[in-house]
């Protein structure tokens, strides 16, 4: 069933457990995305970003992904990931999307409120729910180069954000607690009492992006200090992928058909275990 992000995360608040946000860029992905949460019996948010325009259209993303979401066993939230273009943000709203989130965590402080306001005036008329960011969200470049034990000058501040809730009213907020989007080449260090600080001071539901590759514990533990939404993709992408490379070496009969039932298959798995670890299997 098609539904709101707003509400799958108060439960997920008031229950303790995440609800896993997975990112597709064609009808396989999604298929499976759905497929392992209706074996978890689980909540899932479907998202859809604004840079993978490239890869296929967001009509065509709206008429595939809300056709999946309408005929799902579970709950599932259709979601605009990192809208920048707010030409973008409003065209998704209108196409049906039941989430949306605005970055403009680049811009200065009140400017991201403004913007953050400006979708809500719309969102809250169409029963949509609204995600921004605050804080710097650093991207691994592949080098293995950041310095993780200075990033806590770019994580999200904790009065900022009590301020920017108040002023916005917004549904969640994606904070930087030391996450990065893309593929880990170290070891990343996250700011759990950053997370709970700012759990405590906003009483919202909490965002991480750049949820790829870390531990099970370290998934846990940023749900127990207030996380209840987990933005799950790049580890996804390049597991599915080695796992397709290895059907083809082993298939060489193999045809397209194949390759795409294979491709659902090896999402289902992927995500499933994402969604047990995020604790909210049965939370449908």
């Amino acid at each position: 069933m098609l539904v709101n992000l707003k509400t799958v995360l108060e439960k997920a608040k008031t229950e303790k457990y995440a609800v896993g946000a997975f990112n597709a860029t064609d009808l396989n992905t999604a298929r499976g995305i759905i497929a392992a949460a209706e074996a978890e019996n689980a909540p899932v948010i479907l998202q859809f970003a604004e840079v993978h325009g490239q890869y296929i259209s967001l009509e065509q993303a709206a008429s595939m992904y809300l056709q999946l979401a309408e005929t799902a066993k579970v709950p599932v939230v259709v979601h605009l990931d990192h809208g920048e273009n707010f030409d973008t943000i409003v065209k998704a709203m209108h196409l049906g999307f039941t989430s949306v989130m605005v970055d403009a965590s680049t811009q200065p402080f009140k400017g991201n409120i403004t913007r953050t306001n400006q979708v809500l005036e719309i969102a809250r008329a169409l029963n949509v729910s609204v995600e921004a960011e605050l804080g710097i969200m650093n991207a691994e470049d592949g080098s293995g180069d950041l310095d993780y034990d200075q990033m806590d000058d770019t994580y999200t501040n904790v009065e900022e954000a009590a301020e920017f809730v108040k002023a916005t009213d917004v549904d969640a907020l994606a904070i930087a607690f030391g996450t990065v989007h893309g593929l880990y080449k170290a070891e990343p260090h996250l700011n759990y009492q950053r997370i709970k600080e700012i759990h405590d001071k906003t009483n919202k539901p909490l965002v991480m992006h750049g949820g790829s590759g870390l531990k099970d514990e370290e998934y846990r533990e940023s749900i127990k200090n207030g996380i209840t939404k987990i933005n799950y993709y790049s580890t996804m992408s390049y597991e599915v992928t080695n796992g397709l490379r290895d059907y083809l070496n082993e298939n060489n009969d193999a045809f397209l058909f194949d390759v795409d039932m294979k491709t659902i298959e090896l999402v289902k798995e992927n995500i499933a275990a994402k969604i047990r670890v995020f604790g909210s299997s049965n939370k449908a």
